[in-house]
């Protein structure tokens, strides 16, 4: 038996229309959008012309705003400095009862439909979604990272 598969995705450098395509292709039901701050300067990538683009493909959006990384995790980030990120996501964040309630129901959306987890960077490593996939990896499924290219 093959595990359900969770892909994830950073929107940096990206153009939103092959970012949609990318997620088309993947074969992802739901972009499960896991920013704290869902607003962005680069266009088409704030909630709700994402929401509306993404249902113009046929995908639906959630925003687990709990599973977001605080201010300082995203300094870090942005810094290259994965291990700090890393280090203040997990304590400030997934260590609470709000994310751990929210990774639940990420969990549940994941294993009846396919999902990519959405950020900002580019790179994982550098990014709190890989700790997500890491945990989701943990209970049985296989993460993809996905590029805009």
């Amino acid at each position: 038996m093959t595990k359900p598969q969770v892909f994830t995705i950073g929107y940096e450098g990206a153009d939103v229309d092959r970012f949609l395509d990318t997620l088309k292709d993947a074969g992802v039901a739901t972009l499960a959008d896991v920013r704290a701050v869902a607003l962005s300067r680069k266009r088409g990538f704030s909630k709700s012309a994402l929401r509306d683009a993404l249902a113009s493909r046929e995908i639906g959006y959630q925003h687990f705003i709990k599973l977001g990384t605080p201010k300082e995790g995203r300094q870090a980030a942005r810094a290259g400095d994965g291990e700090l990120m890393r280090r203040i996501y997990c304590d400030a964040v997934l260590a609470t009862e709000p994310a751990q309630e929210a990774f639940r129901d990420l969990e549940e959306l994941a294993r009846h439909q396919p999902i990519c987890l959405l950020c900002f960077e580019r790179d994982p490593a550098n990014c709190h979604r890989r700790v997500l996939a890491q945990r989701l990896a943990e209970k049985g499924f296989e993460t993809v990272d996905l590029t805009v290219l």
